[in-house]
């Protein structure tokens, strides 16, 4: 996420929107590729692990039959990608001039390699080594700003640079992985030791396959029912330039969360408590606040910054609606956890299914009338019927108990008025309004917590 929110200003100064939003779509490709030769390895290696690691001679067995079985798959996708890529990109594609050769060779070789590496890093995780973790990651991350640099500077104008400075990144993080791999663990291929994990990750599969679905397929869906490429560009540079949100979010439910699911362990039966919702209503707070902060300040930032770049800017109108998404996508992190302390991911398949068809369908219902607009309301239906499902589905072995005004309503108010006000308001004097939004999230947040912030006040005074 970091790489993406650094790189964007080269990204800008050097591709145009329709660029921009052939490189988006090559992306979305490489992820799947990733999930594809993954196979869900990065979750049961975590799992395995646990499970082997008295058993030296097993656990090695497993952990490099797994690596060399990724290869394989990774071999296959490439032959049917080489088959049928470009066939598809062409015929389905036709009005935009995408091709397989180079860059769809480019971001499949980019998926496969960092496929290996977010399974390496899973392994580092689920063994505690936390030092080979930071290194591993932060020189992949050094890698792939390097070499995107260079790669830009040498060919500006065009998308050999932002690709193939990824696909060197991963090809140099690939390569390390593998000499790792199978210089501790030696060089293995068991296959029945490796189809007792196939259970596992079959579900897990279908789970992750079903995010990329939800999460990265609107920009194809755009670009086949006739959008152009640079209005898939402005649309997924407005979601990177609320990335921040995400990355905050996500920083601040990882710190919280060992403690949430040491907490429920420690019940007999189990259910939320005062405690554990604390995380959450703190955490609910902070996106409130800066999904506020996002919607000021982007789009005076682009405005200041961006003015001989008029392309992007038409992204402005866009930021305040999907910044506002991410306080639903807060409350979808509660109502998740129960899966996970449960250990209870049997309906997880359907939940999604159900949730990647209404986005999808929608998608493909209000594109053609209300074009990036539809897409941004098919996400806000589709993230609700998550929520709802996710509540549902876990009732009966779950019991939830929270304070309904801080972890759904105090959100929802800030939601509506968002996006009751937003259309209302000329571009000229949208920072007016912004600030508007700022100023009262600041004051329900105050209200929310009016009684805490007393309690901290006294604490302080006292101390």
């Amino acid at each position: 996420m970091a790489s993406a929110i650094i790189l964007l200003p080269l990204y800008i100064a050097n591709l145009s929107t329709a660029d921009y939003g052939a490189m988006s779509i090559y992306l979305v490709f490489s992820a799947l590729v990733q999930i594809l030769v993954m196979y869900s390895f990065d979750s049961s290696l975590y799992i395995h692990f646990h499970e082997y690691k008295n058993d030296q001679r097993t656990l090695s067995s497993f952990v490099s039959s797994a690596f060399v079985l990724m290869l394989m798959i990774g071999v296959g996708v490439s032959i049917i990608s080489f088959i049928i890529g470009d066939i598809i990109l062409v015929r389905f594609f036709a009005e935009h001039s995408l091709t397989f050769y180079p860059y769809g060779v480019v971001a499949l070789g980019t998926g496969i390699l960092q496929s290996l590496l977010k399974v390496y890093t899973n392994l580092l995780q689920s063994r505690q080594k936390a030092e080979a973790f930071f290194w591993t990651n932060l020189f992949n991350f050094l890698f792939t700003l390097t070499f995107t640099v260079v790669g830009i500077k040498l060919f500006p104008q065009t998308l050999i640079g932002p690709l193939g400075g990824r696909m060197i990144a991963a090809i140099f993080s690939g390569t390390w992985v593998l000499g790792s791999i199978f210089s501790e663990f030696g060089f293995h291929f068991d296959y029945p030791l490796l189809r007792s994990s196939f259970g596992f990750n079959l579900y897990a599969f279908i789970y992750q396959v079903q995010q990329w679905l939800i999460n990265s397929f609107d920009r194809v869906i755009m670009a086949f029912f006739g959008v152009s490429l640079a209005g898939v560009g402005v649309y997924d540079f407005a979601l990177k330039c609320v990335l921040g949100i995400e990355l905050i979010m996500n920083g601040l439910n990882n710190s919280s969360y060992p403690k949430v699911i040491s907490a429920f362990m420690a019940q007999e039966k189990k259910h939320s408590t005062p405690e554990i919702n604390r995380y959450y209503h703190g955490n609910t707070a902070v996106v409130m606040l800066m999904v506020c902060l996002t919607i000021f300040f982007f789009p005076l930032l682009l405005e200041t910054f961006l003015a001989s770049k008029t392309s992007y800017l038409q992204a402005i109108p866009f930021i305040p609606y999907v910044a506002s998404l991410y306080l639903f996508r807060m409350i979808r992190l509660y109502f998740a956890v129960p899966y996970s302390v449960l250990k209870y991911t049997k309906p997880l398949p359907a939940i999604y299914m159900v949730v990647s068809a209404v986005k999808i369908g929608m998608i493909v219902l209000l594109l053609g009338r209300y074009q990036t607009y539809g897409v941004i309301i098919a996400s806000f239906c589709s993230v609700m019927v998550e929520i709802v499902l996710l509540r549902l589905f876990v009732q009966d072995r779950f019991t939830f108990r929270y304070n309904s005004f801080k972890m759904i309503i105090a959100p929802m108010l800030l939601f509506l008025m968002i996006v009751m006000l937003e259309p209302w308001f000329d571009h000229t004097f949208g920072w007016l309004i912004h600030a508007i939004y700022l100023l009262s999230c600041g004051g329900l947040l105050w209200w929310t917590y009016r009684n805490e912030i007393r309690v901290l006040m006294f604490r302080k005074v006292k101390g």
